[in-house]
């Protein structure tokens, strides 16, 4: 055999020996065990850690066991502090001493009584007989021109007060001087707010007022009547949030410093009220269950011989249940170019089969299905172990935007949640504890996640948007500008 011949079968044998490392399900079946799992839910779903509020010492704890898992694994660290890419954040709390919101109108003073009014967005504030105008429905808010409202104070009523929920950055265009909510009833705000030390201080405060006081001299349109209000600055408090961040880095010299992403989010609500009763919002199912799929997939992957082409990250993400928190900074400072990430699986509540619809065994549910190339490879991953991967024709697309991967679709990544179930008995409950997971599915689910992300990672093409469902469109547009990998 001459050495030209000896080199090329040579080569060719590596090849076939690389496509044999290809994991079996029996090899991830043996490493991915259901008791594993409830090893891992039983201690983030403990009452140790409080219910892992964000922030909390609970939270930390969370953290450091991650870390600690994801060194066990073996990954490599990928944040700024090892396994930890550190977030500053503030909690930022209301000061209502000294709060006041009158109206002058029709030779009548009305001063709003402190008891029927919150601060939803704080920032300090004196006007003094200030004009003012009153948007009572979304068409009429969305009329107002920033010439119009310029310097003003704006109170929306009814429908305007739902449309400025959804849109307040549209508001703030309008550059009023102050918004208040109308409302008629009491509107708890739930105490401090997080916002990221760096981001900048609202440019409008937000007053939530239910004062019927207040009310009677309110009509739509612009308002015979001036208005002063006081608005103390209020106080903020420094806070550490992270989110942990791992890798298996890839095999092929290509495509190593491409990535697929799997997150989950480790935060829950904490403690909530007073009283006698469970008070410990344990958060098993919701999502120590989808962190723990996180953990023990990096542990069964990293344990294999074989290693994908790209390289997989692995993130648990701090802040979820306060609005994406931890997802939306990962975008905004990414570890990994976000055009050479090729995907993210985001999973969210893994465990639960007792959904409100009836038993949900041996299926995992994908939001957005019909979004992106994703989900076939995911359904013939779950053959490989009686799971089917399906559509939920009622819940698929509008959970879309209710977890994580929401982030990464809006910065252009294919992105998707799997999820057993949608709505569980318990759902942000005390009662969902570690106890009412179903290991056993839960298993075999985790192990058709671990084969399907592993042969994503292989491949040498790239995740697509589908870009014939209209519903894709930003999220296509978004992935242009990024120039992103195929």
């Amino acid at each position: 055999m001459t050495n030209r011949r000896w080199i090329a079968a040579c080569a060719a044998l590596m090849v076939t020996g690389a496509a044999a490392q290809t994991p079996s399900p029996r090899q991830i079946a043996d490493r991915l065990r259901a008791n594993d799992l409830k090893a891992d839910v039983s201690f983030l779903a403990s009452d140790a850690l409080q219910g892992r509020g964000t922030p909390s010492p609970g939270l930390d704890i969370a953290a450091e066991f991650i870390a600690a898992e994801f060194r066990r694994a073996g990954l490599e660290p990928a944040g700024d502090d090892g396994y930890f890419q550190t977030a500053p954040y503030e909690n930022v709390t209301a000061n209502l001493d000294g709060l006041e919101l009158t109206l002058e109108a029709g030779g009548k003073i009305i001063r709003a009584e402190k008891a029927a009014m919150a601060l939803q967005e704080a920032a300090a504030l004196e006007v003094s007989h200030r004009a003012a105008l009153m948007a009572a429905d979304a068409a009429a808010l969305n009329a107002l021109t920033p010439d119009e409202v310029r310097g003003k104070v704006l109170f929306l009523d009814g429908p305007a007060f739902a449309q400025m929920r959804r849109t307040p950055a549209a508001v703030a265009k309008l550059q009023p001087a102050l918004v208040v909510l109308l409302r008629t009833s009491s509107a708890p705000m739930g105490g401090a707010r997080l916002r990221e030390v760096t981001a900048a201080a609202p440019a409008v405060p937000i007053l939530v007022v239910w004062d019927p006081a207040v009310r009677s001299v309110l009509k739509p349109g612009p308002l015979e009547a001036t208005v002063s209000a006081k608005i103390p600055a209020p106080a903020a408090v420094p806070v550490k949030l992270r989110n942990v961040i791992g890798v298996l880095r890839g095999s092929d010299a290509g495509l190593k410093d491409t990535y697929a992403i799997i997150t989950a989010h480790y935060d829950h609500l904490g403690v909530r009220g007073t009283g006698e009763g469970d008070h410990i919002y344990n958060g098993a199912n919701d999502d120590a269950s989808g962190t723990a799929s996180v953990i023990e997939i990096a542990n069964t992957l990293a344990s294999l011989d074989a290693r994908p082409k790209r390289s997989i990250a692995f993130v648990a993400l701090f802040g979820e249940e306060l609005g994406l928190v931890g997802s939306r900074y990962y975008v905004q400072h990414p570890v990994f170019p976000l055009a050479r990430t090729v995907a993210d699986i985001n999973l969210e509540q893994m465990g639960r089969t007792d959904d409100n619809t009836g038993p949900r065994v041996g299926l995992v549910n994908v939001t957005g299905y019909d979004f992106t190339t994703l989900t076939g490879e995911f359904r013939k991953a779950g053959e490989e172990f009686g799971i089917r991967v399906v559509k939920d024709e009622q819940n698929s697309d509008p959970y879309y935007a209710r977890s994580d991967n929401q982030a990464f679709a809006d910065a252009g990544v294919p992105s998707h949640t799997l999820s057993v179930g949608y709505i569980f008995p318990d759902y942000h409950r005390p009662g969902d504890e570690w106890e009412k997971i179903d290991y056993d599915n839960m298993a075999k689910v985790d192990r058709t996640v671990a084969l399907g992300i592993f042969r994503v990672a292989d491949s040498a093409a790239a995740p697509q948007w589908n870009a014939a469902n209209p519903k894709t469109e930003r999220y296509v547009k978004a992935r242009e500008s990024t120039g992103g990998s195929r």
